[in-house]
């Protein structure tokens, strides 16, 4: 998985409030918890995870700073499957392979000007939103025995 650079706590706290929220210790938390372990968790495993060190805190608090991440840039919405929505804290370009068998996710870099991804003439993108479904390799390295 790519590197994903963590905010230090005055940028973290900038980007903050240039979404128009203010820092908190329930959002810093919640962040560092989505930075600690990159494998695309849910909400509900996000909540668990934070409720490991920071137990008083509810599942709405974990719900609403999980916004204000979205919301400020910090952390990105995935969806993969019909399932739960994962998050993301890769804000640089790039998609997602998803093993059907054991539901790893790996992130793979994409160039913001990609030519090798076909497009209509003359489009402008923005951001990529791509999911790539099969087997990882130990999957299926594990079908071939």
């Amino acid at each position: 998985m790519g590197m994903v650079e963590k905010k230090s706590g005055s940028e973290f706290s900038e980007r903050l409030s240039t979404g128009g929220f203010r820092f908190t210790p329930q959002r810093q938390h919640v962040y560092d918890v989505v930075m600690q372990k990159r494998d695309h968790p849910t909400a509900e495993e996000i909540f668990i995870r934070t409720k490991r060190t920071m137990p008083e805190i509810s599942h709405a608090t974990v719900y609403n700073c999980l916004d204000a991440l979205v919301k400020c840039g910090l952390v990105r919405q995935v969806q993969l499957e019909r399932g739960a929505t994962r998050f993301c804290p890769n804000m640089e370009e790039h998609c997602h392979y998803f093993c059907d068998a054991c539901g790893e996710v790996f992130d793979v870099p994409l160039q913001k000007d990609s030519t090798t991804m076909p497009g209509p003439k003359g489009f402008q993108v923005d951001h990529y939103d791509i999911a790539v479904h099969g087997l990882c390799a130990d999957c299926a390295g594990s079908r071939k025995k």
